[in-house]
């Protein structure tokens, strides 16, 4: 009680306002706002439509466009005096020595001069009389014209105003995911010396990247070029980002938080504890400053933020769908349709995999599933009758299938950045052959390390319980066809790359709207449930108990939209800014010109794609997929084309490389976000388990090595199967 008291006084009520208020009310606003912005542009063209249709006229040549604003009274003379006008205009001429060179010497050419203006004048008066006729005439156009261009305002402010409302998004939850200790790292700070070490390397860090954002904001004011408004204001939401962290590392400093874990801890660990982000910005403060002398390079490539704007403000979207995705019940709903079949954990898990694609495409990258679905999917993977292990390899590779599959974010940055060679509708055509391809090499893996290769219910068991099972689904599917029915007849936008992160918050907030008011009526009675889950353990011992998801649970509408927005917040604050330093990464390599140093032509195409390949994985070892994309769309990119790979290919090859890359240590960016999803106890379980139960090095790291082990023969496929195939003649 006392250390409670003391949290809502001081420096501890400041962090409490901040935290459980201010940043999720802030963030809500914002990712509303971005919602409304997307949504407004569709409506503002069917209104551009309708009133076409509404207010329209060809007859008396009368078109809406005309009449968006209140037409203005022409300001020239409709009756003048022509003989005095022309003149006045000889007058003129005679003091213009140039006047006859244009022919307007002669009283014949200056009278039809000013006749031809009469003329014009008068036709402007026309079209103002009819135009004011018309529209009073037509009294509801005032009020649709004012819809209408209401909607237009808020689309153009939304446009001139995108990197700003991004930057306030990332300033906020950059300061939150700090506050909270949130950002991604090897391993959880535990201990006092984990939190100092954190504390004293994030200080470093964060000193670093505000020296550099205040040398570039002095370089520009210095330059003399006059900089726009929205430019400086990039600037100071950059400086107060950094000021903030720093001091709020200062503090966390010398004054740790309550520790879980006694004891002095272990310098090693505590160096795993530092967030990534703090690593890079280290490490490209110190290179950039001291050995290139460009202390503004961190800056410079932070603006990665603000050139695509628009691709992480969408990301920011998908963040929030899968955390509100967190709050229905609809995974759950899907699963229970497998769940009467009591299929083996191999099965039940390849089955889920291919499910879970979709989502994952639809969220925009693997990492942003993993921490929306990752747990749901562990424990689900468990109850079937798995080794823990097992499950955190599948939670790890449930975002790794859907990267090449429509709609995601991924390609749609890859076709923007190489726009020249590919298309996203060509990736994604080819995708789909490598989605296939790492499913299958998954199952194959799977089932032969299995310890139970093959379990199934009789289909006089598992079919009624099935179709009871469908029932509660069928509302949400429903749900998603109105949805998308709507834009699609409504405001004539389907869902495709480009609508999904602004109509997939409206499909998940109708579900959380639809279960927290009308769901109970459609899912199973707690008795029959029960019943149904004691008929399963019958049919096997490996069946474990079901336990509700949070988003079962008696939190009204209102509560799980905001704790989806609270949860939003650190995701955001620690991917963003963690994708930001991937990007400044990326500008040192850029810059340090290593890239140059490779041979832009190998001996042969197989060392090229050995080359490249290995050369990928490796960086998806290290950043994040959006940064990387970047880096490598200007540095490695132009060198596979010189060396004969087919930019589809070389595509190809880079996506799965760098699914490989987030699965694979040092860094493996999946099994971090999985221990963010799943939690640190039951990693540390699982651990356990494995240690006790099995002497094998295999099941002892199955979490690592599973992964792997699907990945690299997919990525070997993936790079090298065209050419064999040509080699054998059996491709064109």
């Amino acid at each position: 009680m006392q250390n409670e008291e003391n949290n809502r006084s001081g420096l501890g009520l400041l962090r409490y306002i901040w935290i459980e208020w201010f940043s999720t009310f802030v963030i809500l606003l914002l990712l509303l706002l971005t919602l409304i912005i997307g949504t407004g542009e569709m409506i503002h063209g069917q209104l551009l439509r309708g009133g076409e249709r509404l207010y329209g006229n060809e007859a008396v040549g009368m078109q809406y466009s005309f009449l968006r604003a209140e037409p203005t009274q022409p300001s020239c003379d409709r009756h003048p005096n022509i003989d005095a006008q022309v003149q006045q205009q000889m007058k003129t001429n005679a003091n213009d020595e140039f006047a006859d060179i244009f022919g307007t010497t002669s009283e014949a050419d200056v009278r039809a001069s000013v006749l031809a203006g009469q003329q014009q004048c008068e036709e402007k008066y026309q079209f103002y009389d009819k135009a004011i006729k018309y529209i009073d005439d037509h009294p509801s156009l005032r009020t649709y014209r004012t819809i209408e261009t209401s909607f237009f305002g808020v689309f153009k402010f939304g446009t001139e105003n995108r990197v700003i409302i991004l930057l306030l998004m990332v300033v906020v939850a950059a300061i939150t995911a700090s506050v909270k200790f949130h950002h991604i790292g090897l391993r959880a700070p535990t201990t006092k010396l984990d939190y100092r070490v954190y504390a004293f390397f994030m200080l470093l860090a964060n000193g670093l990247l505000t020296g550099s954002v205040l040398s570039q904001y002095h370089s520009i004011i210095n330059s003399g070029v006059t900089s726009t408004y929205e430019t400086l204001v990039v600037y100071w939401l950059w400086i107060f980002l950094f000021v903030t962290l720093t001091l709020i590392s200062l503090v966390q400093l010398f004054k740790p938080p309550v520790v879980q874990q006694e004891g002095k801890g272990n310098i090693g660990l505590a160096l795993l504890s530092v967030p990534l982000y703090a690593y890079m910005a280290l490490v490209t403060g110190l290179v950039f400053t001291f050995v290139m002398d460009y202390p503004m390079g961190q800056g410079i490539y932070l603006g990665i933020l603000v050139e695509f704007s628009g691709i992480f403000l969408n990301l920011a979207l998908f963040i929030w769908a899968g955390m509100l995705l967190t709050q229905t019940r609809v995974m759950d709903l899907f699963l229970g349709i497998l769940r009467p079949w009591n299929l083996a954990p191999e099965t039940l898990t390849w089955l889920i995999l291919i499910a879970a694609a979709i989502p994952t495409a639809y969220t925009g990258a693997s990492g942003i599933f993993v921490v929306a679905a990752g747990a749901i999917i562990y424990r689900e993977v468990w109850n079937s009758g798995s080794r823990r292990q097992y499950a955190l390899a599948v939670s790890a590779m449930s975002g790794s299938l859907g990267v090449v599959i429509r709609p995601c974010l991924l390609v749609i940055l890859i076709s923007m950045l190489d726009s020249r060679h590919v298309t996203s509708d060509e990736l994604f055509d080819h995708g789909i052959y490598v989605f296939w391809l790492t499913a299958f090499i998954f199952l194959g893996i799977s089932l032969y390390l299995a310890e139970t290769r093959f379990r199934v219910n009789s289909p006089k068991v598992a079919v009624p319980a099935m179709l009871k099972a469908v029932v509660p689904v069928i509302p949400y599917i429903v749900i998603t066809i109105i949805v998308i029915g709507l834009y699609k007849y409504g405001l004539d936008t389907k869902m495709d790359e480009f609508t999904a992160p602004v109509i997939l918050p409206i499909i998940l907030i109708a579900y959380i709207m639809f279960d927290k008011w009308w769901g109970d009526r459609f899912v199973t009675p707690p008795d029959a449930h029960a019943a149904l889950a004691l008929e399963h353990e019958k049919q096997s011992t490996f069946m474990r108990e079901h336990t509700p998801h949070v988003g079962e649970k008696t939190r009204g509408f209102r509560h799980s939209l905001w704790f989806a927005s609270a949860e939003t917040v650190g995701h955001i604050g620690a991917l963003i800014i963690l994708m930001a330093l991937s990007a400044s990464v990326g500008g040192l390599i850029e810059r340090s010109e290593v890239v140059e140093l490779l041979p832009t032509h190998l001996s042969n195409i197989y060392i090229s794609l050995a080359f490249i390949a290995l050369l990928l994985a490796i960086i998806g070892m290290t950043t994040d997929p959006f940064g990387a994309v970047i880096l490598v769309a200007a540095t490695i990119a132009p060198v596979a084309y010189e060396n004969g790979i087919h930019p589809i290919h070389f595509w190809m090859i880079v996506l799965v490389a760098f699914e490989l890359g987030y699965v694979t240590p040092p860094v493996a960016l999946n099994h971090l976000l999985t221990r963010m999803s799943v939690g640190d106890a039951e990693v540390r379980a699982a651990d356990a388990e494995a240690k006790a139960k099995y002497n094998k090095f295999y099941y002892r790291y199955e979490r690592w090595l599973l992964p792997i082990m699907v990945l690299f023969p997919s990525l070997l496929i993936v790079t090298y199967a065209p050419y064999l195939f040509k080699m054998f003649g059996w491709y064109q």
